[in-house]
């Protein structure tokens, strides 16, 4: 098979396959980030009431540690959606967990709260959280290499990028739908009933992305796999057995990326009413961010295609790093342009060091373990960085007093990212069929 077919051929499905990269993994984001700005907003005195009473700070220090919970399942997620996507093929596994993850974000709609039904509630809000997270484990792996494995040779930076693009998507329509919503009601009424919305929205979404993703075809390199019986009866064994250094430089490659989006996501939304911002100016500058997040994602997809992925990722890297500090120093005006502004520009390096990742994830791993690979060092990957990055944000400036102190963190965890994908060979260009 080659891995470059005539471009003419392919224009229809590559339109299809990237719509439903870009739809699906949209969807799929936007049921993880609801849940991660409604426990930055809302959860701590709905489910941890006695806390959010007696000490509203350690109140709502939990309620954000309920988000990186569900970071700690990822890897099983993981772990069973490659093992069987290196069976069973990429598209059987992007189905099931967009249901998982639509159908758990539903009941959280639903569930009851810790005045109605006591510890229970808590509880179950938890359980369906390990739930988002065991189906975000599996999500990311398969449509990072539905988008990759179907690429042009030489364009596998830009078609990665689409999968990528759906988690600023996923964020700018969470924040949009909660922004619509809060600018639209009391704050009495979004406390009480407002939150719920976004959450039972997800069945609609879900339902949308369903029919999307059947319309697109098993992977080409996965087709080509089943027909040579290449596929491996252990994957996850010989995964550790021949690439665990890869799998432990991917997963140090994306915590910086995904602890400084966990800024943007869930961190800036308390930080902003810390400074005296409204809630509808902290999430439309948090809209505007994402957008910007957006932009720089598609373009590093493509400029990783020129210059490498490495040198894509260590540029963004840079930026983060150089970045902290002056933003912090521009949120402390207590402005809410300038806090877009910090979020927008803070964007530039969040994009650059995360668009090419599906290419460089897809090219770090043969065929056989591919999924697995992926699928595993980005699930640490986010353990190590996103999962409690705004749990130990917050508590970092609970201690310090300051949100500097969140800015050295990010940085440590750049230089860190940094020293680890520049120890990858650039990979731009590898067979994918091997």
């Amino acid at each position: 098979m080659s891995d470059s077919p005539p471009r003419a051929a392919r224009t229809r499905d590559e339109k299809r396959l990237l719509a439903s990269t870009l739809v699906g993994t949209t969807i799929e984001w936007y049921d993880f980030f609801i849940y991660a700005q409604a426990a930055s907003l809302v959860f701590a005195p709905h489910f941890f009431a006695p806390l959010s009473q007696d000490a509203p700070g350690v109140a709502s220090l939990l309620s954000l540690a309920t988000i990186g919970i569900s970071f700690l399942f990822r890897p099983l997620g993981a772990v069973i959606a490659g093992r069987f996507g290196d069976r069973l093929g990429r598209k059987a596994m992007l189905v099931m967990t967009l249901i998982m993850m639509g159908s758990a974000t539903a009941l959280i709609g639903l569930l009851p709260t810790y005045a109605q039904i006591g510890v229970a509630a808590p509880l179950l809000l938890i359980v369906l959280r390990i739930v988002q997270g065991f189906s975000a484990g599996g999500e990311w792996g398969g449509a990072a290499l539905m988008a990759v494995e179907h690429a042009p040779l030489g364009r596998r930076g830009y078609f990665g990028s689409y999968p990528q693009t759906g988690v600023p998507l996923g964020l700018i329509l969470a924040t949009g739908v909660l922004w619509a919503i809060s600018s639209s009601t009391t704050e009495e009424q979004f406390n009480a009933w407002g939150w719920r919305i976004p959450f039972l929205l997800s069945v609609v979404l879900i339902v949308f992305g369903y029919l999307v993703r059947r319309l697109v075809e098993e992977s080409p390199v996965f087709q080509e796999l089943l027909e040579r019986r290449a596929y491996s009866s252990a994957p996850l064994t010989e995964l550790f057995r021949t690439n665990s250094r890869n799998v432990v430089l991917a997963a140090l490659i994306f915590i910086a990326n995904n602890a400084a989006g966990y800024l943007v996501i869930a961190y800036f939304l308390s930080y902003g009413k810390t400074l005296g911002l409204s809630r509808p100016t902290v999430l439309a500058a948090t809209i505007v961010g994402a957008v910007g997040w957006l932009v720089f994602t598609v373009y590093s997809g493509g400029l990783s295609d020129r210059i490498g992925r490495v040198r894509t990722f260590q540029i963004g890297y840079a930026a983060v790093f150089a970045w902290m500090m002056p933003m912090f120093f521009m949120m402390e005006t207590g402005s809410g342009v300038l806090f877009a502004v910090a979020i927008i520009v803070l964007s530039f390096g969040i994009g650059l060091s995360y668009g090419p990742m599906s290419a460089l994830y897809a090219e770090m791993f043969s065929a056989r373990v591919r999924y697995s690979g992926v699928s595993i060092g980005y699930a640490f990957g986010a353990i190590l960085g996103g999962a409690f990055a705004p749990t130990i944000a917050t508590a970092l400036t609970q201690a310090t007093g300051s949100a500097f102190s969140v800015g050295a963190y990010v940085m440590v965890l750049s230089t860190i990212s940094f020293l680890a994908v520049t120890a990858v060979r650039e990979p731009r260009d590898t067979d994918l069929n091997a």
